[in-house]
C-alpha cells in the first residue's frame, strides 16, 4: 500500500457565457453552421447588466443552407436556456446567399445577454 497522495485532478475550464451563446446556437441549428467571428460587449442600464454578443455564421453546402434559413426564421422567437444568462433580445443583422461555386449561407446576428439575479 502506498502513502503518495493521488495526482491532482485536472480542472476542466470554466465556461464562459460566450462559450454557452455558441453552444445554444449550435443546438439551434443543429451544428449545420460555423462560426467565423463572435465577439462580445459589455452592456448596462441602469438596472440590468450584461453582454451584447455579435456572431458571424457560415452555412456551407445545400443543406447547411437549408438548416441556415431556418435558423434565421427561429432565432429571435426562440427561448433559450443559458445558465445565470437571460437572453433579451436576438435578432438577425444580415443574410448573404451565393449559390456558386457552392451553395453558402453567411448570418450575422446579435443576441444581449442580461446577467440574472
Amino acid at each position: 500500500m502506498s502513502a503518495e497522495p493521488a495526482p491532482p485532478r485536472a480542472r476542466r475550464p470554466r465556461r464562459t457565457a460566450a462559450d454557452r451563446v455558441r453552444t445554444a446556437l449550435a443546438e439551434l441549428h443543429a451544428h449545420h453552421g460555423k462560426v467565423l467571428t463572435h465577439t462580445e460587449k459589455a452592456w448596462a442600464s441602469i438596472t440590468f447588466a450584461g453582454t451584447r454578443h455579435c456572431l458571424a455564421l457560415l452555412f456551407a453546402g445545400e443543406e447547411a443552407v437549408e438548416v441556415g434559413e431556418a435558423f434565421v426564421a427561429e432565432l429571435p422567437e426562440h427561448e433559450f436556456a443559458i445558465p445565470g444568462q437571460l437572453v433579451a433580445d436576438a435578432g438577425v443583422v444580415e443574410v448573404e446567399h451565393r449559390l456558386t461555386p457552392e451553395p453558402r449561407l453567411v448570418v450575422r446576428c446579435e443576441l444581449l445577454l442580461l446577467e440574472e439575479g
